[in-house]
């Protein structure tokens, strides 16, 4: 049996803001904006849309792009963890992550692979081994890593702090 107290419930909730009057009473009448926010903490609302190729809004986010960015975060901060027990001291950390969607024919789709791109700096030139190996301990511990079906590889890139 899992240990309850180590369980952890998220709440979101997404209100559609797209009405544009008739409702949905045609598929291109409607707008597919949306607002999601976080139920009784003060956190900002994320604008989302869907993709513009799904009549979207581009200057929103689209829930394909949230969850590309969620996997993004989630190995960011395990491998932030990692490297801080490990001690390897990271200076830096960016990633360019891309995901790809394929569309069925019968008008669903699903993700078939996403890549993920950190470019990380170290402090020092003896970290950089270290460093690189704990991008799959991170990929080991990431929550949304291990809830999704498809693989996420890892293209990593480690330096040296400029002056280390």
């Amino acid at each position: 049996m899992p240990d309850i107290s180590r369980r952890h419930t998220y709440a979101t909730e997404v209100t559609w803001t797209g009405n544009r009057g008739p409702g949905t009473s045609t598929y291109r009448g409607y707008g597919r904006d949306h607002e999601i926010t976080a139920p009784g903490l003060p956190v900002p609302p994320i604008s989302g849309s869907s993709d513009p190729a799904f009549r979207g809004d581009s200057a929103r986010w689209n829930p394909e792009q949230l969850l590309l960015a969620a996997l993004s975060q989630c190995h960011m901060l395990s491998y932030l963890h990692v490297c801080t027990v490990a001690g390897v001291v990271v200076t830096s950390y960016t990633d360019r992550a891309e995901g790809t969607l394929q569309e069925t024919a019968d008008g669903g789709g699903h993700f078939t692979d996403a890549l993920l791109r950190p470019r990380v700096e170290v402090a020092s030139a003896a970290m950089v081994e270290a460093a690189a190996a704990l991008h799959a301990e991170a990929n080991r511990l990431c929550f949304i890593a291990n809830s999704v079906d498809f693989p996420v590889r890892h293209e990593a890139e480690v330096t040296v702090a400029a002056g280390a």
